[in-house]
């Protein structure tokens, strides 16, 4: 098949698709909705228009222990509904993707403009301890490549994997090549096996084996440890990120999604980084920050990526700042001039 024009929320779904996703429950939200039209007409296939978020996660967890590859989709308001399922799916250890098409917030917020305020949710919505494999995709071919490689690590971690994009990488159409991608990835088996194959017990509280837990402090330990232990080294094979620019300046831009993209032409005058696995956050961003003076990070928010990227490197790290659902390279060469940058 040559090319094909795509949308990103429809590569997403065909992502999904090649993948093996066989589920998807979901609840219509701006700038995610096109995720459920396009899969609301597949053959084959299991589509549940849920009766809100809440429903929507806990079906994808049921039917992902029932044998078939699972996920949802939303934005913001829609996402922090979901973080109680999250949650439960981290602690059960059960395999779903999440995709979150980010818009500005918070609440009901501004629902056809995009922004990047849902990057701390991502890692830390849930509530407790969980280390969740975060991707965040550029453009409309690595949509479709990073859903896919939601659901491997998703399958190889025994947890639940969020893919974030925002309403300007949700909604752009751009040629995409699958064939070509699909030459170059793998796909990852099913790691959880279904219901009906041996008596096993999930539950939401904390456990040993089949046995709840609740008032053993060191059993506890072992678990939050051991599941930090195996969140990290999965993630390390998913090491996503791109460094290019002016690699000899005494400055280094960190931005991610569609951010990234408005400050590329910036590459001749500056260094930059772009993180595709968002969390946990890359070492090797802290072995190339070390050759730079400057570092900037460059985000649709009120820097939240900024002060995970500072607690990494201990020092300090400016932020270019941008809010109301619009983004140009004028407006960051305004401010990166005011840094004296």
């Amino acid at each position: 098949m040559a090319k094909q024009l795509l949308q990103g929320n429809e590569a997403i779904c065909l992502g999904g698709l090649k993948a093996g996703m066989k589920f998807f429950a979901g609840y219509p939200i701006t700038p995610a909705s096109e995720i459920m039209h396009f899969l609301s007409k597949q053959k084959d296939f299991n589509f549940v228009h849920a009766e809100d978020e809440i429903a929507a996660i806990n079906m994808i967890i049921g039917a992902s222990l029932g044998g078939a590859k699972s996920m949802t989709a939303t934005s913001g308001p829609g996402f922090s509904l979901k973080q109680e399922g999250i949650g439960l799916a981290h602690m059960m250890e059960v395999p779903v993707v999440v995709v979150d098409c980010q818009r500005v917030g918070p609440s009901t917020g501004m629902p056809t403009l995009g922004a990047q305020g849902d990057v701390l949710q991502a890692a830390h919505g849930s509530h407790g301890d969980i280390f969740p494999i975060v991707f965040c995709p550029n453009s409309v071919e690595e949509c479709y490549k990073y859903t896919i490689e939601a659901f491997n690590a998703a399958e190889q971690s025994r947890s639940p994997v969020i893919l974030i994009t925002d309403t300007s990488v949700s909604h752009i159409y751009e040629t995409v090549d699958i064939e070509e991608i699909d030459k170059k990835i793998k796909i990852q088996p099913r790691t959880l096996e279904p219901f009906g194959t041996g008596t096993r017990h999930f539950t939401g509280l904390a456990h040993d084996g089949d046995q709840p837990k609740t008032k053993d402090a060191e059993n506890y330990r072992r678990w939050i440890q051991g599941t930090k232990k195996k969140q990290l080294k999965v993630a390390k094979d998913y090491t996503f990120y791109e460094y290019f620019g002016k690699k000899d300046s005494r400055t280094l831009l960190i931005a991610y999604g569609i951010t990234s993209r408005v400050i590329s032409p910036l590459k001749d005058a500056y260094a930059i980084f772009r993180p595709i696995r968002m969390f946990p956050i890359l070492d090797e961003l802290k072995i190339i920050a070390k050759d730079y003076k400057n570092i900037v990070v460059v985000e649709q928010n009120e820097g939240q990526y900024m002060h995970e990227v500072e607690a990494l490197l201990k020092k300090d790290v400016k932020g270019i700042f941008i809010h109301g659902g619009s983004v140009s390279l004028s407006e960051v060469k305004e401010k990166l001039e005011i840094l004296g940058l």
